[in-house]
């Protein structure tokens, strides 16, 4: 029932140490999962283009990540990038 439930936020961010160090972050934080993984724009040609990108599932609360998407959000901008809802 859990992979019904919307509410991942994936954090993108163009550098993959600062996506690990992130995750490591949300993880002490008490999010997860928190999945880095390398993720292509759609069009893109060049894998050097290729963003990283933190996937959240579930927040400290235990309720899906979707509700700490403006802290997400502003910690990912710490790094240079963004978050979103999927």
């Amino acid at each position: 029932m859990a992979e019904n439930v919307r509410g991942t936020v994936l954090v993108t961010l163009s550098d993959r140490d600062d996506a690990e160090e992130l995750a490591e972050q949300l993880v002490e934080q008490g999010y997860e999962p928190c999945l880095v993984h390398r993720d292509m724009l759609a069009g893109e040609d060049d894998a050097e283009d290729a963003d990283w990108v933190i996937e959240v599932h579930t927040g400290p609360h235990g309720g899906p990540a979707v509700f700490d998407e403006p802290h997400l959000a502003a910690l990912a901008e710490d790094y240079g990038g963004f978050a979103a809802a999927e």
